[in-house]
């Protein structure tokens, strides 16, 4: 099945292009494949489901519903690559945080100015929780 609708020049030729997960009604704030592309988008730029789906204007579980519906395997998976490449994207930022750390300027009472560096604890710590996708794969490739 050929993608055919006007947001397919966003994503063709690309590894996340998909075929839309066809209308079951037509709803103005439903699931268009305009949304559904900004989807996989924004999945692909934050690597979380929940976020990706506040970025277009819509609610985690209704994506995790479009998903399950008939229809829907090409978009599963471009879901699935495009959630993985996001994760990836986080972890590199929190990569380059931990190794390059990070400069802090604070504006004290009285005008002074506070500058402190190093690494971004919080990005470090989240990166490498034991559900992180990239180092889940790295533990079982080694």
């Amino acid at each position: 099945m050929e993608q055919t609708d006007s947001a397919a020049p966003l994503l063709a030729g690309t590894i996340l292009a998909f075929t839309p997960v066809p209308a079951q009604r037509k709803r103005a704030d439903g699931w268009t494949p305009e949304i559904q592309t900004c989807f996989i988008r924004a999945l692909e730029a934050m690597g979380s489901v929940g976020r990706g789906a506040k970025a277009v204007g819509m609610d985690r579980r209704s994506a995790y519903r479009l998903r399950e519906r008939p229809g829907a395997e090409s978009f599963a998976a471009a879901w699935d690559r495009a959630l993985w490449m996001g994760r990836l994207r986080q972890f590199d930022y929190a990569m380059d945080r931990a190794l390059n750390g990070v400069t802090t300027v604070r504006v004290l009472r009285g005008g002074a100015i506070d500058v402190s560096g190093g690494p971004d604890m919080d990005i470090v710590r989240a990166a490498l929780r034991e559900d992180s996708a990239p180092l889940k794969a790295t533990k079982a490739t080694i």
